[in-house]
């Protein structure tokens, strides 16, 4: 009968183990599926990207910039976005084309000097709203153009703060 527990330990034991493993693999396989997602978005994009910690940096030293939050205003921006950030909603899937008022609302935010700093942000990684409104402003002419791939989700897990408007 020890031997019979044993056994039955041994085996839960190294199935247990082996779907660790495959669990472990098909989670580095989706992370991989992400990173090259992102990579391609960003070669398309044409644009760069910043991360948490290099964007609280640029805030706290002011660096002069425009923060556009790509998300809905009523859904998102207005519950929270990353402070001195305005906002313009963005679709989510790749905008291949845009219309002449989207286009005109776009060029009337961005402003006229094309080598401004400019740093787009969505709610998290996987989120393309970002990459849309960076990859236009590059097409439109923009050349420092950034995106913050982690978004309000990242800056809050860092604990920075948000801003809100009650209204």
């Amino acid at each position: 009968m020890k031997r019979f527990v044993l056994l039955v330990a041994v085996i839960c034991l190294v199935l247990s183990m082996s779907s660790n493993v495959w669990a472990w693999g098909a989670k580095e396989l989706e992370n991989e599926k992400i990173a090259v997602n992102f990579a391609r978005e960003v070669e398309r994009g044409g644009y760069k990207i910043v991360n948490t910690q290099e964007l609280k940096k640029w805030l706290d030293e002011k660096k002069p910039m425009l923060l556009i939050d790509t998300m809905p205003y009523e859904a998102s921006y207005k519950k929270e976005h990353i402070p001195s950030a305005v906002q313009m909603e963005f679709p989510i899937p790749e905008m291949t084309s845009i219309d002449d008022k989207k286009k005109a609302e776009l060029e009337k935010l961005l402003g006229p000097d094309k080598n401004r700093l400019i740093v787009f942000y969505c709610g998290f990684t996987t989120c393309t709203r970002s990459h849309n409104g960076a990859m236009w402003a590059v097409k439109l002419g923009y050349k420092n153009v950034y995106r913050y791939p982690a978004g309000i989700k990242g800056w809050k897990e860092a604990e920075y703060p948000v801003g809100k408007i009650d209204k």
